[in-house]
């Protein structure tokens, strides 16, 4: 879409804004990536809730019982790609999927999955990094979500999930039966309350994505988050927890750091952080496990963000 970045840089300069200066290319930056993700999540939101359809909260329930072991973990953390949830709001689906009897390995592989790697993340990333980091970054995710999961099965896990939900009775319901009519509808729905939901978090992300791409020097960034420094990855990790944003949030301020010489590992693990291990997220998970069960999950995938930031770092030339 680089048409349109030209678009709105010749509208700039017709307003006498000097697109070279800081103001002026700040602006560029953000209209240009507000408009470019906005067109693209609508085209995406219709797609993949049209996708999502098929996989209500009650279906996903029902797959997922079917699956025993490491085929288990796998399923869960591949549905979780198809489901529209953040890590806050995949929460309550790990309550319900847990006081249906679930292993909790199983329902973590999910909860670890659907906030990080999803179907719109996949193109979007695709536009702004190309196709192979997009692919790697939703085949190390995937990787993260099963090892994850399996890990707090063989530590025997399951006794930290909180009592209330252990003993909560589980509920069945059918899942929805719907025509390819209804299908469409329900796709259309989808749309404006999602990009309503996300709306703020484009925002905040594109505006620290302007300034950094404007008012950082390339030197700073790459001084202190260039690839070649052993703590960039642990800092960026550790910058991503207190943010509380989705994947399309965290997209620009990543693409921003890179841009200005941030280690392509460093910013996977920081967009890694803030979607799978933000604050809020793990303040609410804490009302479903005990503090050891919720201390091991963080870990693991603290751990787990910080060997991938690793080692897109080292492997960066063959992108």
């Amino acid at each position: 879409m680089k048409w349109l970045n030209t678009l709105i840089g010749d509208l700039l300069s017709k307003f006498g804004l000097d697109l070279e200066s800081r103001i002026g290319g700040s602006l560029q930056f953000f209209f240009y990536d507000v408009i470019k993700i906005f067109i693209l999540l609508s085209v995406l939101i219709f797609g993949i809730s049209y996708i999502q359809s098929f996989f209500p909260p009650e279906r996903t329930k029902q797959i997922l019982s079917k699956f025993r072991g490491l085929s288990a973990n796998i399923f869960a953390a591949l549905l979780g790609t198809v489901t529209p949830f953040c890590s806050c709001s995949s929460i309550p689906l790990f309550i319900g999927f847990t006081s249906a009897g679930l292993p909790v390995g199983i329902t973590f592989s999910f909860l670890i999955s659907s906030p990080l790697v999803d179907l719109g993340s996949l193109l979007l990333i695709t536009g702004i990094f190309g196709l192979q980091i997009a692919v790697a970054y939703v085949i190390v995710g995937l990787v993260l979500a099963v090892l994850g999961g399996l890990l707090i099965e063989k530590l025997g896990m399951e006794a930290y999930v909180e009592d209330f939900i252990r003993s909560a009775p589980a509920i069945d319901l059918e899942a929805e039966s719907l025509t390819q009519r209804d299908r469409i509808v329900y796709a259309k729905e989808q749309l404006m309350p999602t990009i309503q939901k996300v709306a703020p978090y484009i925002f905040i992300g594109v505006g620290i994505g302007a300034a950094i791409h404007n008012f950082i020097p390339a030197g700073y960034v790459e001084a202190l988050l260039g690839s070649g420094h052993w703590y960039s990855v642990p800092l960026a990790t550790l910058v991503g927890v207190p943010m509380y944003a989705d994947i399309f949030g965290a997209i620009p301020v990543a693409e921003s750091l890179f841009a200005k010489g941030a280690g392509l590992g460093t910013v996977l693990s920081f967009m890694m952080a803030v979607t799978a291990l933000s604050l809020p997220s793990l303040i609410m998970l804490r009302k479903a496990v005990k503090p050891k069960l919720l201390l091991t999950f963080t870990v693991i995938v603290t751990v787990g963000i910080t060997f991938i930031g690793y080692l897109f770092n080292a492997c960066s030339f063959m992108f």
